[in-house]
């Protein structure tokens, strides 16, 4: 393997595609945070990988600040650069890991923003019994029934449906399966599209996917949302409300209810734990308000 550094991206990348199998928006990203990377490199006369050091990298990472990258993304960028020196050292281009003595930006834990039952409830009541609401019923349901990611919901074809067990077969990001349940409601509303809907909306055309527009094509991230935003305005939610904040509703939700940590963890798709713990935040702002409400002595 050459160390040329433009080289080096190029292999990292296609490693990931072909051995790592990430998406093309997870890819794009790294692309986009190291060739930042790279060009700090360049400006510094830095021009092969043997050449990179510590100092190099810093100095990025400082250039990063003061162009107002928040922590968040400062960490992500990080993680990028990690990843392609483990590369380096792993197809021994490298004898010493530049990036292994910097330390992570601290990231402040953001609490997700959540629906009360409450509002989710008027939330499902509101699309009308019309072809579009029918379908908008039966999606709004199988999201915060399953907890599903926005392009998970949009992607979904009729072989990760298996409907009379009420499951959902995903596939998550970096292509990992997970089985996911929905309950009574979700199905009855899966049932009514199906026959009440989908069939106008297909016009004969024969479509894997379960969810279609009103041409009879797949239904984009971008439609959904809209079509999110129309409901959770009719229903009086005055806040912004994006399909994410569906599922950190079903998230909590579950939490609140008493569901342990690690099956939320794994009916959510996150690899790591800690991604799910920021929702224990959330269920604990609940309690003090219970708390609050209930005890005689609050």
């Amino acid at each position: 393997m050459a160390n040329g550094i433009d080289t080096a991206l190029d292999q990292f990348l296609d490693y990931l595609v072909s051995e790592k199998g990430l998406l093309p928006n997870s890819i794009e990203a790294y692309g986009r945070d190291l060739r930042l990377y790279l060009d700090t490199l360049e400006k510094v006369g830095i021009s092969t990988t043997t050449e990179i050091g510590e100092d190099a990298l810093e100095l990025h990472l400082v250039k990063l600040s003061r162009r107002g990258m928040a922590p968040t993304s400062r960490a992500r960028a990080l993680s990028a650069i990690r990843h392609f020196h483990k590369f380096l050292m792993r197809e021994g281009v490298v004898k010493k890991d530049a990036a292994a003595g910097i330390a992570r930006p601290k990231r402040s834990k953001r609490i997700p923003k959540v629906l009360t039952i409450e509002q989710v409830e008027r939330l499902l009541s509101t699309p009308e019994d019309d072809v579009l609401g029918i379908r908008d019923r039966a999606m709004l349901e199988m999201t915060y029934a399953a907890g599903l990611r926005v392009s998970e919901l949009c992607d979904l074809m009729f072989e990760q449906v298996l409907e009379k067990d009420m499951l959902l077969v995903i596939k998550g990001k970096g292509g990992k399966q997970r089985i996911v349940p929905f309950g009574r409601p979700a199905a009855r509303a899966f049932s009514a599209y199906l026959s009440g809907s989908r069939p106008h909306l297909a016009r004969g055309k024969v479509v894997p996917y379960v969810f279609l527009n009103h041409h009879g094509n797949k239904i984009s991230r971008v439609g959904f949302f809209k079509r999110l935003k129309h409901h959770a305005k009719s229903a009086g939610i005055r806040r912004e409300v994006s399909p994410h904040v569906l599922r950190h509703s079903f998230a909590t939700h579950l939490l609140e209810g008493g569901a342990d940590l690690r099956y939320v963890q794994e009916l959510l798709g996150h690899a790591d734990i800690s991604t799910t713990q920021i929702y224990t935040t959330v269920d604990s702002r609940h309690l003090i308000e219970v708390h609050r409400a209930f005890h005689p002595r609050a």
